[in-house]
């Protein structure tokens, strides 16, 4: 029980002072998970075997240059899709008849990928040079996925972040 004044204003201000330190800290994590960090959820099977759905996704907002094998999340037409960078701006790309995946005129060997890329009917025409600031962005599990051979180049805009780590949702 507190006994004099001097023991209540010590008290609030002992209060005071976690409820600063605790405001301080929910700004730190707002500015880090809403500027530099993200947070997803994978939605489907699009990136199997590597990503399952459910994993939670935590990616790297702020790089504006994306190298081939990367993976990132990013937005097309209102939706959210998680990808692999196949290409980037300079790059020409083509899916031929026979479901190889060519850069630049060269077969890309791809040995963590256990399917075939195969050409949409309706996707995009080849070869495809990609202009500055544009990417190819392709799914791990390429039969069926809706990527860059389904809608076409990605802009660097509308890519939210590099995946740099992941939460098994069997873990949790």
């Amino acid at each position: 029980m507190l006994e004099t004044q001097e023991d209540r204003r010590a008290a609030w201000a002992e209060i005071r002072e976690f409820l600063v330190r605790a405001g301080a800290l929910a700004a730190l994590l707002a500015v880090l998970f809403g500027v530099v960090f993200g947070l997803a959820i994978q939605p489907d099977d699009t990136m199997h075997p590597h990503i399952k759905p459910g994993d939670l996704l935590l990616y790297y907002r702020l790089p504006q240059r994306y190298t081939a094998g990367e993976t990132v999340v990013f937005e097309k037409d209102g939706t959210r899709y998680t990808g692999r960078v196949a290409a980037r701006g300079g790059d020409t790309v083509e899916v031929t008849d026979t479901a190889l995946l060519l850069i630049n005129g060269s077969v890309v060997a791809e040995p963590d990928i256990y399917e075939q890329t195969p050409r949409y009917d309706n996707g995009v025409p080849y070869p495809l040079t990609l202009a500055d600031g544009e990417y190819f962005i392709l799914c791990d599990a390429r039969a069926g996925a809706r990527d860059s051979r389904w809608f076409g180049p990605v802009r660097t805009g509308e890519i939210r972040g590099r995946v740099i780590a992941l939460l098994r949702r069997s873990g949790i």
